[in-house]
């Protein structure tokens, strides 16, 4: 995909759930902005937020773990410390066994993303590790944010 067929930032009336995420003072980097690979940390913070706080996941002792598979993100402007981001959360495809969230992290303000980026989980049962049914209580909370309502 070249540059001018890159897609647009998605915009706040795209996600379902959002979440206040403070951005902290080593976050930046040297060229004062937050550093690429923290982008990746929000993500993983406002999805583990949902599915414990919304979906029950138990992640310290539940039969059920979920476990990044894929990641990925598109940047199109600058965050820095101190802004509090606005980070939204959607569902992009609910499996028996798998999740890919959608993620918008914005600018206090701004209607249109900083960052968009998508995040894999697979669950799985936490002795075998091997992949098991996503929990009722859970498939009902992501049920909520899903973009097609399955």
């Amino acid at each position: 995909m070249t540059s001018a067929e890159r897609a647009p930032p998605s915009r706040r009336d795209d996600f379902a759930f959002w979440m206040p995420v403070a951005t902290r003072w080593h976050d930046n980097d040297i060229y004062g902005h937050v550093n690429n690979v923290v982008y990746y940390s929000y993500f993983d913070t406002v999805v583990n937020a949902h599915a414990i706080a919304q979906g029950g996941l138990d992640i310290h002792a539940g039969p059920i773990i979920g476990l990044v598979v894929e990641s990925g993100c598109r940047y199109h402007a600058a965050l820095a410390f101190p802004d509090v981001i606005d980070a939204g959360l959607q569902i992009a495809r609910l499996g028996q066994s798998s999740v890919t969230y959608r993620i918008g992290l914005f600018a206090r303000g701004s209607d249109l993303a900083a960052a968009d980026g998508h995040f894999t989980h697979v669950m799985v049962d936490r002795a075998t590790r091997r992949p098991a049914a996503i929990p009722e209580q859970l498939r009902a909370a992501l049920v909520g944010l899903s973009e097609r309502g399955v």
